[in-house]
């Protein structure tokens, strides 16, 4: 048989945290009227925001969209009900009304700090990378001590290959709050590809600490743990990762690349793999390996089966590195 060269196996699920953004809060304090509204005191139009406030703390999130809205019909420039009705259009998937709100914010409060924040986040999840790090450099500028600013303006940094950028900006958001786990989880991940493992080791502990339910702390820390060596201690961290989110492919993945490539646990791997094509189809390494696994068992049409689906995914996800590794398995095999 031939031999197959081992693929890249825990890279792409360490990266994936970096798309982490944290959502601004809606507003929660109720100030006096006259700083609430652009103009007069008009009481039905707090009455009706202070009820969406309400009806937000209740998760009531129709309710309070519907108030909101009545506060802004009486008073056009309110802008806190623009700012709240936006985050909740976010929030159910409607980005061009939420949009629409963060700008109209905008327009009637230049200094607006969340308005620019939100919208930030947006552009972030609509591929506007340039639009969203002027958002981050304005709010930076109108409140310095915004902690998640520096934090997704840190992610950016990371995504556009400026690696000093993102580590200033982390270090940054950890300063103004010291438990802020996902800027120490993004961090070790920022050691870990810099060649850092106990810098990075202790930002991943740092995160646990801060969030023992931090799943996605536990697989980064497992990764760095299967990397040195210890397999006992990664695959304690798959398994708490996977009791806190049954749902995490990335877990399930890496679990099985330690049970198939360092602990000899065939039928184990396999499981792992199957869970996770099951919960994400689009995990192309999860097929790449279970490929391996199977040309191991001399199970050869199943493993160009797997081969075939990761290469179509690597092409579609634009990693020609792995695209290429897993054309040649396929060449290799006479498959092409």
């Amino acid at each position: 048989m031939k031999s197959f060269a081992l693929l890249t196996t825990v890279s792409l699920i360490s990266l994936s945290t970096l798309a982490t953004v944290r959502p601004v809060m809606a507003l929660e304090s109720r100030q006096p009227a006259e700083t609430r509204i652009a103009q007069g005191n008009n009481q039905d139009a707090i009455g009706y925001f202070n009820r969406g406030i309400d009806y937000i703390q209740q998760e009531k999130y129709d309710l309070a969209l519907a108030e909101f809205t009545k506060a802004i019909n009486i008073n056009p420039r309110y802008a806190e009900a623009y700012l709240n009705r936006g985050f909740l259009y976010k929030q159910q998937g409607k980005p061009d009304l939420a949009l629409s709100d963060f700008n109209q914010v905008i327009n009637i409060n230049p200094r607006d700090a969340e308005a620019y924040y939100n919208r930030g986040i947006l552009y972030g999840e609509q591929g506007k990378p340039d639009l969203a790090l002027s958002d981050y450099n304005q709010v930076i500028n109108i409140n310095p001590r915004l902690a998640g600013a520096y934090y997704n303006r840190g992610i950016l940094y990371a995504i556009q290959g400026k690696p000093d950028l993102a580590l200033s900006d982390y270090n940054q958001a950890i300063n103004i709050n010291p438990r802020f786990a996902e800027a120490y989880l993004n961090r070790g991940v920022l050691y870990d590809e810099q060649g850092k493992p106990d810098l990075a080791l202790f930002d991943y502990n740092q995160a646990i600490n801060i969030n023992p339910r931090y799943a996605e702390a536990y697989v980064n820390r497992g990764i760095l743990y299967a990397i040195q060596g210890k397999p006992d201690l990664a695959l304690s961290d798959y398994n708490q990762a996977i009791n806190i989110n049954p749902r995490f492919a990335g877990a399930y993945y890496n679990r099985g690349n330690l049970y198939y490539y360092q602990q000899g646990k065939p039928d184990l791997a396999l499981s792992d793999y199957n869970q996770a094509i099951n919960i994400n189809p689009q995990l192309a390494l999860a097929y790449a390996n279970r490929g391996v696994l199977y040309y191991s068992r001399q199970e050869t049409e199943k493993a160009i089966g797997d081969f075939r689906q990761a290469a179509e995914l690597f092409r579609q996800q634009g990693n020609a590195a792995a695209y290429e590794a897993v054309m040649e398995f396929l060449r290799q095999l006479g498959a092409v």
